[in-house]
């Protein structure tokens, strides 16, 4: 007798991409940032841990402005420079991530992305990756006051998909997700596998309705 699949826990799974799908910021975003700063800023040194901690909070905006002292115009072309490097470094989908992908569609649900990345480079790490093809993706490219936090591209997803925000999993990693997912009342997860970095993962425990510090622990919550 075959074995029934369990319901679908939600309709439509709201993945970030960066250290929640593929493990880029260790392998591609940060060696980027490295290699432009000794280039450009040589006095200004972050280590990966600061990285991650300042993208955490206060942002990536931020970070560059505020953290690294960069004027609005040094931030975009550091983000031209960063756009180039992206185009020729594929990062690797976290294993298991595929698996969770397609059994969501393979139960009938959606997968969309609101990332910090450009749709044409999720696009691309879907598709180097094998992973199916997102339903909606908002990213880099959206004006910078509809990017997360702001709650616009929940909005989307759920006008354009006919959802409720119950019906929703926002799937991330940093504390931007965390807040955009809260304030427009859509259940949250947090992928605690990027890093081990002991300020981010109490925060996320302390504050999200979930935390999963593996991909595993993931997939059994949304289909065990």
């Amino acid at each position: 007798m075959e074995q029934k699949r369990p319901s679908l826990r939600f309709k439509c799974l709201v993945m970030d991409h960066d250290d929640t799908t593929v493990n880029s910021t260790a392998t591609v975003h940060y060696p980027c940032f490295v290699e432009y700063m000794e280039k450009f800023f040589p006095d200004i040194h972050l280590t990966l841990e600061e990285y991650f901690t300042y993208n955490f909070d206060p942002g990536v905006i931020d970070m560059f402005t505020k953290i690294c002292g960069m004027t609005w115009e040094q931030m975009l072309d550091e983000e031209a420079y960063w756009k180039e490097y992206v185009k020729h470094h594929v990062p690797k989908a976290y294993p298991g991530i595929r698996e969770i992908l397609l059994e969501q569609k393979k139960q009938g649900g959606k997968i969309c992305v609101v990332s910090h990345s450009f749709k044409e480079n999720i696009l691309r790490d879907y598709r180097e990756n094998d992973l199916p093809e997102p339903d909606l993706i908002y990213g880099w490219e959206c004006a910078p006051e509809q990017r997360k936090p702001a709650i616009w591209p929940l909005e989307q997803i759920m006008k354009s998909l006919g959802l409720k925000p119950e019906e929703m999993l926002v799937v991330d990693d940093l504390k931007p997700g965390y807040d955009m997912a809260k304030a427009a009342g859509v259940p949250f997860a947090a992928a605690g596998w990027a890093n081990d970095i002991e300020m981010i993962e109490r925060f996320m425990r302390e504050n999200c309705g979930s935390y999963f510090k593996t991909v595993k622990e993931l997939y059994n919550y949304l289909f065990g």
